[in-house]
């Protein structure tokens, strides 16, 4: 490998290299313990020294100098791991550098021509792979010794490194630590003592920051049941976030399958940086915190001063820009941010050079003032050319008036709430599409009604007014905590779809797609698929007692919702609880809002939940859990097992306290969840084990437990709610009422909020990356045991072994996402299948673990075996086999009878498994998840199964010409160098002159009137071609001819049955017992767990 040129001092390390070759100008230089004769005291005090000082020659044992005859200063320019290829570099100097130093006159210029050289071929080598690095040539040196130390294929690609300690037990190990795209590495040489560990990233449970008593600070990785801990770690903090966001990454794309398009960062696993990682993460936390679409980027950030209005002051902190979105938060959030889309900016002032501060006028008859800002004059270029604002001079009259408004606005910041309307989207609408709020519509308020509830309502909505008019309406509104003091209070039911529409950004999702929903309901309506006859059957179960969803116009509406939602993410579709949400975003937003308020719960705010597994519901249940521990102690001291407090509130989660409350009071919860989020539902769930502390505490099961939770739920009311009681929700346990004394939803939501509203976001994001591991991967073993349940009951494999095949099953499925976007595995991922279908493997994944794990080491022509074993357990023939396929055939190869053993090997030889398609490439997976489902298919398969009889010997058709040579060929290959190969051989032969004898004699009965001659022409010469095709080489690539051969002979009736074949090699007892020979699985097993990544990097 070429090097950066360095200069270093010789005599400084005469006692660590040995010269090997010199001339003139260049040097080959040995290191000491390398190489013949390096061994001893001498190899383990550099190999630790390397080690520890990380120096390059500690993987490089060799380099090359540069010098000059009158020069005491040298340059190296070259090392390298073995010989041959220092020798390539050595031999390149010669023939292309020292023919042309000749022709320098001085010493300093044949040095710069040199440098100037090796600095090229560096150049060129790295235009493509580490273009990308901060310090291209240091990763140079670390790609250098990750590649050799861990011998993992070349397409892995290496994100960073760090220096740290790995304690093993009591002692820890100083070396270095490589992350990459999927493994977690670590490296360390002391005294002869080597260290190596490799763990991939799907096989982590727990990824998490501890400190101890020996241990100050240290992260904590739990895989494969063992802990470990690194720890002196000079940047702990940079190297968590870089190993969680490589944990996520790997999560998403093997067991999301998540495909990352629209995100060039990482949509290529051979291309993943740690500043790709980085701009990723910090645009994840930007677009979470600003509510945006999934779409936007964090391009910039710029520190300012924003003179804020109501306030009167200025306000330190950042503008964040992205595509379409400026953005603004105080320095710890919590104070004001603002979200102001690019569409509604209509002009940027020129910007002011002495306070260095620019001012945005936007719609709505307002400004904003930025100060202070370090880079103002790029960043107003940058927000007229994303607005289409020209600056040139025949806009200066308009842009005159435009500035002199604006100044009188930054003078006064008087806002004119009678002219300020919320600006989304306005587009016309379907007439199949309902364009009012379904409680406008069954319960329209009364403007004359004066009874003290509508007189608090409409004081509500004069606060809220008040509100507007100082911090704004609509997208460019201020969010301080101020607003969410009035959420609190309550929302009024006048602007609870506007507040919620901007609260979750999902204003912003329908401005810029107008037209979007209509055209989703054309299209998904009428569809037949999983997703709609689930809807169907859910449509009615949906707030039933509630008068929208008694009509038709309630139901249709949520029909065209959840159907168009189901069509628009085919991925989620449709999952329970998503109803009743629908159902109460239908009650106070539009038709088309509520479609985007529920596009925003599914796809940002609530992620992962709604889906089959329901994931993200676990994930925040762990997190409510951890918060329990940590906030509520007497409860945990009482009730050691949390696990309950998971199973109760998994519907506090799913639906957000919507089926548990009545629904005057959850749509209080909703408004909060609305505008803080998660963090809204789990310190609720707090507030409300705390509040039944007490009686939690004295209770004596979960029973009585769950009793007294959904007594305190139907004693929670909403006294302010100014709905009829024909509106409110009925509670289950009116009966109980007297003995329970109610609470306001009100309050308690204030109490959640003083006791519990200390934890921040940011805490509640990083809790769930931390149990989301542990989430998912409980959730696989769950899967696997369920799987092996099911296999085990058709195989003679035990769990212990059903086990280890299963890891190398799904690490094998793993291996062939690890660094492509496009393996059959993922293209074709259906979540929608039995767990069982999951994982599945193409044949080329196949065809790898199969040469691991088949029973005859021997076996020559592998991949022609593999692949028709592959195709003979592929029963679908969709061009992937599951687990339940592939122990079917490990466990008949392994444990069956002679007979099943033989049947098998005699199956592999006829269609379709021998059916060689005619360019000999494998057919290609059907797409599969996609479309309509057709039910009756799946009916008629599942009937079929069940139907499904025992096959017998009988039902085995007979196998021609062709396909006998090729057996008795797989035979001879599957003999190949055992002990007796030379007696099987001869008993194989036996057996095929004996069978076609056979066949000579059933021919002469068949024709009893043909000359003996003519009859016996046929056999005599098949014999003579068997024969002959016995001394032929057992190897692959004359499998295809020979059938060619065969095709082209006559006689083409020539056959023998399963019988016939099975009764001939019953006679031969060396064939007999070679099938019978007992096969160690577990040594196969062990043997397959080591060289499984070995031989993907060896390909």
């Amino acid at each position: 490998m070429w090097l950066k040129p360095e200069e270093i001092l010789l005599k400084n390390a005469f006692k660590l290299w040995v010269t090997e070759k010199d001339n003139e100008y260049f040097v080959l230089q040995r290191r000491r313990g390398y190489g013949e004769g390096g061994g001893g005291l001498t190899g383990l005090l550099v190999g630790t020294l390397d080690t520890v000082l990380d120096s390059t020659s500690k993987v490089a044992p060799y380099r090359i100098l540069h010098h000059t005859p009158d020069s005491q200063v040298y340059w190296s320019i070259a090392c390298g791991v073995t010989k041959e290829e220092i020798d390539q570099h050595w031999d390149w100097l010669q023939q292309n550098i020292m023919r042309t130093l000749s022709v320098f006159d001085s010493t300093e210029d044949i040095t710069s021509f040199v440098q100037g050289k090796i600095r090229g071929l560096i150049a060129e080598e790295g235009k493509t792979s580490l273009v990308l690095e901060d310090d291209p040539e240091k990763f140079r040196e670390a790609l250098l010794r990750f590649e050799k130390w861990f011998e993992l294929p070349a397409q892995e690609k290496l994100v960073t490194y760090y220096s740290c300690s790995y304690w093993r037990g009591k002692v820890p190990c100083q070396g270095w630590l490589y992350l990459s795209t999927n493994f977690l590495c670590f490296y360390s040489y002391l005294l002869g003592s080597e260290v190596k560990l490799i763990v991939s990233w799907d096989e982590i449970w727990r990824l998490e920051k501890t400190s101890n008593v020996i241990l100050t600070e240290s992260i904590h990785v739990l895989a494969h049941g063992e802990d470990h801990y690194f720890s002196m770690l000079l940047h702990l903090n940079e190297t968590f976030v870089i190993m969680e966001q490589l944990a996520n990454y790997s999560i998403k794309r093997l067991f999301d399958k998540e495909a990352f398009q629209g995100e060039p960062a990482l949509s290529d696993p051979l291309q993943i940086t740690k500043r790709g990682l980085e701009a990723h993460a910090k645009s994840d936390q930007f677009r979470a915190f600003f509510r945006l679409p999934k779409e936007e980027n964090l391009l910039e950030v710029h520190e300012s001063f924003l003179w804020v209005p109501f306030s009167h002051f200025n306000t330190l902190g950042k503008i964040c820009l992205s595509e379409n979105y400026l953005c603004f938060a105080s320095q710890d959030g919590s104070q004001c941010h603002i979200v102001i889309p690019m569409r509604e900016v209509i002009n940027v002032e020129k910007p002011d050079s002495g306070s260095r501060a620019l001012t945005v006028c936007v719609r709505g008859k307002r400004a904003l003032r930025f100060s202070e800002v370090r880079d103002y004059q790029r960043l107003a270029n940058t927000i007229r050319s994303r607005c289409g604002i020209s600056a040139s001079p025949q806009h200066s009259a308009s842009s005159e008036a435009i500035r002199g408004e604006c100044q009188s606005l930054i003078n006064h910041f008087e806002d004119n709430p009678e002219d300020v309307t919320l600006m989304v989207g306005q587009k016309d609408t379907s007439k199949a599409v309902s364009t009012e709020a379904l409680m406008t519509v069954f319960h329209p308020q009364d403007v004359e009604n004066l009874d003290p509830k509508m007189l608090k309502e409409k004081m509500k909505e004069q606060s809220w007014n008040i509100h507007f008019s100082e911090y704004g309406r609509g997208t460019s509104m201020f969010f301080t905590k101020k607003t969410r003091d009035l959420i609190v209070r309550g929302v009024p039911e006048s602007l609870r779809g506007e507040l919620w529409m901007l609260f979750s950004g999902a204003v912003n999702d329908m401005a810029t797609h107008p037209g979007y929903y209509t055209e989703l309901v054309e299209q998904s309506l009428g569809t037949s698929t999983l997703a709609t006859d689930e809807i169907e059957r859910d449509l009615h179960r949906s707030l039933p007692e509630h008068p929208a969803f008694q009509s038709d116009t309630g139901i249709s509406a949520l029909r065209r919702v959840l159907t168009a939602y189901a069509y628009r993410n085919p991925k989620i579709g449709y999952c329970q609880a998503m109803n009743i949400l629908t159902s109460v975003l239908l009650l106070y937003a539009k038709e088309e809002e509520a479609f985007w308020l529920l596009v925003a719960v599914c796809e940002r705010m609530l992620p992962d939940y709604f889906n089959r597994r329901i994931i993200g519901a676990l994930v925040d249940q762990a997190v409510f859990e951890d918060l329990i521990r940590e906030n509520l102690p007497q409860l945990v001291e009482h009730m050691t097992d949390l696990s309950f407090f998971s199973s109760v509130s998994l519907s506090w989660f799913l639906t957000l306290f919507i089926s548990v409350l009545p629904i005057e009071s959850a749509v209080n919860v909703v408004d909060c969840f609305f505008y803080d989020g998660i963090k809204a539902i789990l310190q609720l769930g707090l507030a409300v084990l705390d509040y039944n502390m007490e009686a939690l505490i004295a209770c004596n099961d979960d029973a009585e437990a769950v009793t007294i939770l959904n007594r305190f739920f139907d004693s929670v009311t909403n006294k302010d709610s100014p709905l009829p009681p024909t509106v409110q929700q009925a509670s289950v346990g009116n009966n109980d009422k007297a003995s329970h004394v109610s609470v306001d939803i009100s309050e308690l939501i204030r109490e959640a909020y003083e006791k519990y509203g200390h934890f921040r976001s940011e805490e509640v994001e990083s809790s769930r990356k931390k149990n989301k591991l542990y989430v998912i991967q409980t959730l696989e073993d769950t899967t696997k045991q369920n799987v092996i349940r099911v296999v085990s009951q058709d195989v003679r494999f035990t769990a212990s072994q059903l086990d280890e095949l299963y890891n190398l099953f799904k690490r094998q499925h793993f291996l062939s996402c690890y660094w492509t976007m496009k393996s059959p595995a993922l293209l074709h991922h259906d979540p929608s299948l039995a767990y069982l279908e999951q994982y599945q493997l193409g044949f080329q994944q196949f065809s790898e673990l199969f040469s691991l794990l088949e029973p005859w080491a021997f076996c020559a022509s592998k991949s022609t075996l593999s692949l028709w074993v592959f195709r003979l357990i592929d029963e679908n023939q969709d061009g992937l086999v599951n687990f339940k396929e592939f122990c079917y055939a490990l466990d008949t190869l392994y444990g069956a009878s002679f007979t099943n053993k033989l049947k098998f090997l005699f199956k592999l030889h006829l269609p379709p498994a021998f059916d060689l398609p005619e360019d000999g490439v494998i057919r290609k997976s059907p797409e599969r998840g996609r479309g309509k489902v057709d039910l009756q298919a799946y009916l008629k398969q599942w009937q079929n199964e069940i139907l499904k009889k025992e096959e017998t010997i009988k039902d085995l058709p007979r196998i021609n010409q062709a396909q006998f040579i090729q057996f008795s060929k797989t035979l001879y290959n599957i003999f190949h160098g055992d002990p007796e190969e030379e007696s099987l051989y001869r008993a194989v032969a036996h057996v095929t002159s004996l069978l076609l004898r056979m066949e000579e004699v059933g021919r002469r009965l068949q024709e009893p009137s043909s000359p003996p001659a003519e009859a016996t022409q046929p056999a005599s010469t098949a014999a003579s071609t068997q024969e002959a095709s016995f001394k032929e080489t057992s190897d692959a690539s004359s499998s295809h001819s020979s059938q060619e051969g065969a095709a082209e002979r006559p006689d083409p009736d020539w056959s023998f049955s399963f019988e016939q074949v099975l009764a001939s090699l019953l006679n031969e007892p060396t064939i007999v017992g070679f099938f019978e020979r007992h096969v160690h699985i577990q040594t196969k097993l062990g043997q397959a767990r080591v060289a499984q990544l070995k031989l993907k990097a060896n390909k």
